[in-house]
């Protein structure tokens, strides 16, 4: 039996059990959802073995209960396959009043089927928590000296030295944090994200609705878009990237892509300047896992390191996955900044307690300067405009050595970070 990798969301789920009676683990496929789930459930439901669906979709006609009657917390294991599910367990949960009854996994979104069976949203009773990839940390691929928490209390200097050499974080690009390859061969974990999009554009892209729609189309589009990665172009780049495709297909295979989780994008942070420089306000797009971006340009990790322009952008991927599971935990999110000015910031690190830090992220720290230019511009703005000002600045790096500069922003390896 493989040992079970502790994750962040372990404690966000134990958590969400003592709020709601029910809570639904979403997200990608392969990301470890059911594990996870399965470390706090005392039985299970899988749903994706057929007869386990045909009895449910019996029994949630006849009698729901007998359903439900399974030890608690009880597993419902990719629920959205018999989705009239859903409003039977919202009854069952608003009835008993008991918290942590159910945990309820699906690599769909829950969009799909409540519009076709017009079901209640389940506010209030049924909590919700996204899981990504594993993040650098969670792998065991961070040291975890330098906590995000810790700078936020106290930005005090700080020394941490990455062991990671460039070639090394290009690996871990283009592995992604998917569970199942960590420990697994150079040779073996490079091949599973091109695995999963030929099964994703093979399989997933109709079992998403029950609609045909073409591989072709779909590879191409994720190579587009993985062009795009970490911009807030519009879908009409994409179009004129690709060529012949109208804009509905475009916008129902983007769809398919946000229901099954494959993209992870971050929405715009406003801090409402009283300034005529317009604030953008469209996301800025993201795959949920860093490898999925390599797979979908076919490139390895000499590929990248002989092209670091576009190391960058998958760099970039892995960066944001990481910040966006660590935020999770700090009960924070992960938003970015862009003005009509030019002026920009990959992540901000917004808590529910008003503080917050911004972020660039820099393959290299010879890039170092330049991040920090630009949070300082990006602080000062802030500072003039009369808002409360971050707690801190930080650089993002691949390699080198975390360190407080005299300008006071950070400068941090990405594998010496943690919650």
């Amino acid at each position: 039996m493989t040992k079970y990798c502790p994750r962040i969301a372990d404690a966000v789920l134990s958590e969400f059990l003592q709020l709601r009676g029910a809570v639904l683990i979403e997200g990608i496929k392969w990301c470890g959802k059911t594990t996870t789930a399965k470390q706090k459930s005392l039985s299970v439901l899988d749903l994706s073995i057929k007869k386990e669906k045909e009895k449910a979709e019996l029994l949630v006609y006849e009698v729901p209960e007998r359903l439900f009657s399974l030890q608690k917390p009880m597993l419902i294991d990719e629920w959205q396959k018999v989705p009239l599910i859903w409003d039977a367990l919202r009854t069952h949960v608003d009835s008993s009043g008991i918290k942590g009854e159910f945990i309820l996994t699906g690599s769909t979104s829950q969009t799909k089927a409540i519009e076709s069976m017009r079901m209640h949203s389940g506010t209030g009773r049924i909590g919700r928590l996204k899981m990504l990839t594993m993040s650098l940390w969670e792998s065991g691929d961070s040291s975890g000296e330098i906590s995000i928490s810790n700078l936020l209390d106290n930005p005090e200097r700080i020394y941490a030295e990455s062991k990671h050499s460039l070639e090394d974080i290009a690996f871990l690009c283009v592995r992604g944090g998917w569970p199942e390859v960590i420990g697994m061969s150079k040779r073996n974990a490079e091949k599973q994200a091109s695995l999963y999009l030929e099964e994703l554009c093979s399989s997933d892209i109709q079992t998403v609705d029950g609609h045909r729609r073409s591989a072709v189309k779909m590879k191409r589009i994720l190579r587009s878009y993985a062009r795009f990665s970490g911009s807030n172009a519009p879908n009409t780049s994409i179009e004129n990237d690709i060529g012949d495709l109208s804009r509905n297909t475009l916008a129902d295979y983007l769809k398919v892509l946000e229901d099954l989780f494959v993209v992870n994008e971050s929405e715009a942070w406003n801090p409402n300047f009283r300034s005529a420089t317009a604030v953008q306000t469209s996301n800025t797009r993201y795959f949920t896992d860093p490898s999925i971006t390599a797979a979908a340009l076919h490139m390895g990790t000499k590929d990248l390191l002989s092209d670091l322009e576009t190391f960058g952008l998958v760099f970039e991927t892995m960066a944001i996955r990481d910040l966006k599971v660590y935020a999770q935990s700090l009960g924070s999110e992960i938003l970015h900044y862009r003005d009509s000015s030019g002026l920009e910031c990959d992540a901000v690190l917004h808590g529910h307690n008003g503080e917050y830090a911004l972020i660039e992220v820099k393959l290299s720290q010879v890039q170092e300067d330049a991040g920090a230019k630009s949070l300082k511009k990006l602080r000062d703005k802030i500072a003039r405009s009369g808002r409360k000002e971050p707690t801190c600045l930080i650089v993002l790096t691949a390699t080198g050595f975390a360190h407080k500069r005299e300008d006071g922003v950070f400068s941090i390896p990405i594998s010496c970070l943690r919650p």
